[in-house]
């Protein structure tokens, strides 16, 4: 089956007691047993879940994976990830990846001794450098939040097994419809389901993936050990989101498309970063190792600060405010959002300055996008 098919049909037969087409939301913690020694499958939701199974069932097949598992939000599939290392080990992480992530290594997994260093993982020779003897994983964003740079997924994966390490890919931005890690060579695949997954601005929720049964295992220990799982409700939201993916992306894409080309032609901005426009760096490496570029988009505002937050209040359809891959347009100020927690003279050697604008394009009419950019800009 193609992937429109799967997403609809993969880990979601028709219920066997009552023929429902849709899976049925299992709202219930626990479940009767007929002998002490002998489980039927499900003994406690923390563990298993008939409608949290059905998610990760039809996650997996999008993903290529033989195995997934659902999380209460992408930080807390992030956290599971790095909780497969222990203390010594050191993650090597993409510099301007997003801010959450960056926060996590640094005042929460750092005070359990595993290191943590950021690198410009779009450069191979750099990544080289920054690898130490104990880099036991590379955790890697492509495109990357909020600049866009893509990274060479197969060409990290290989350097991270030949060092020992795994290589582990936050592929939020393109979605599975767009993009399969997996089939470059990583290890593993985290989601913030919240986004293009759920699609609809309306549940929060995170996911892993992986080929491996050891790394798998491993996960699940970790997920019914911790609990960070999703309640019935937020995993059947996720699953009704999915179904509609690919109808989704393609409309997500051609949106940013238009409104790449607009903002790239407009004399208030001086830069635009959308992995699909000939200008990007890595659009020839994006068009190679994807099947299609995704709806975020950020650009430069000549005027800086004052300029940006001008525009950002004067916006009809894009509506500010953080997160991204709603059917809604969204805008943002990442220097003042979603990287704030990072410190400012690191942002400003990385370039996410406040002159930076990010944009989740959703999926209304094109042409009231970019009348709404033009009057917010004019």
């Amino acid at each position: 089956m193609r992937f429109a098919t799967r997403a609809i049909h993969a880990g979601q037969p028709p219920d066997p007691s009552t023929g429902a087409v849709i899976p049925p939301v299992y709202q219930t913690s626990t479940y009767a047993q007929d002998d002490v020694a002998v489980h039927k499958g499900y003994d406690y939701s923390r563990a298993d879940n008939p409608t949290r199974w059905a998610l990760e069932q039809c996650l997996a097949s999008l993903e290529g994976a033989r195995f997934a598992l659902a999380w209460s939000s992408g930080m807390s599939a992030i956290d599971a990830v790095l909780r497969l290392l222990t203390a010594g080990d050191h993650v090597l992480v993409s510099d301007d990846a997003y801010g959450g992530t960056h926060r996590l290594l640094r005042q929460v997994v750092a005070r359990f001794g595993v290191e943590s260093s950021a690198a410009d993982l779009t450069r191979l020779d750099a990544v080289r450098e920054a690898m130490r003897p104990n880099t036991r994983m590379i955790l890697m964003e492509s495109p990357t939040n909020p600049l866009l740079k893509v990274v060479d997924i197969a060409a990290l994966a290989g350097m991270a097994h030949q060092a020992g390490a795994l290589a582990v890919v936050d592929n939020t931005f393109l979605s599975p419809y767009f993009q399969t890690p997996l089939a470059l060579g990583a290890d593993i695949v985290v989601h913030s389901a919240t986004k293009y997954l759920g699609g609809h601005s309306d549940v929060v929720g995170g996911a892993l993936m992986t080929g491996d049964e050891a790394l798998f295992q491993r996960a699940k220990f970790i997920q019914k050990s911790v609990g960070s799982v999703p309640g019935p409700w937020d995993a059947w939201l996720v699953l009704r989101g999915v179904k509609t993916l690919a109808l989704r992306m393609e409309r997500h894409q051609s949106n940013a498309f238009r409104v790449a080309r607009f903002l790239e032609s407009h004399p208030a901005v001086t830069r635009v970063y959308y992995p699909g426009l000939p200008s990007h760096p890595q659009h020839a490496l994006a068009s190679r190792q994807a099947r299609g570029h995704g709806g975020m988009v950020s650009f430069r505002l000549a005027g800086g600060l004052a300029k940006a937050r001008d525009m950002l209040t004067r916006t009809r359809i894009f509506t500010l405010a953080e997160s991204l891959g709603g059917v809604e347009s969204l805008i943002e100020h990442p220097a003042l959002m979603t990287a704030a927690s990072v410190p400012k003279d690191e942002l400003d050697r990385l370039g996410v300055t406040d002159d930076l604008v990010r944009l989740s394009v959703g999926i209304e009419d094109p042409d009231d996008l970019v009348e709404d950019l033009t009057q917010a800009l004019a």
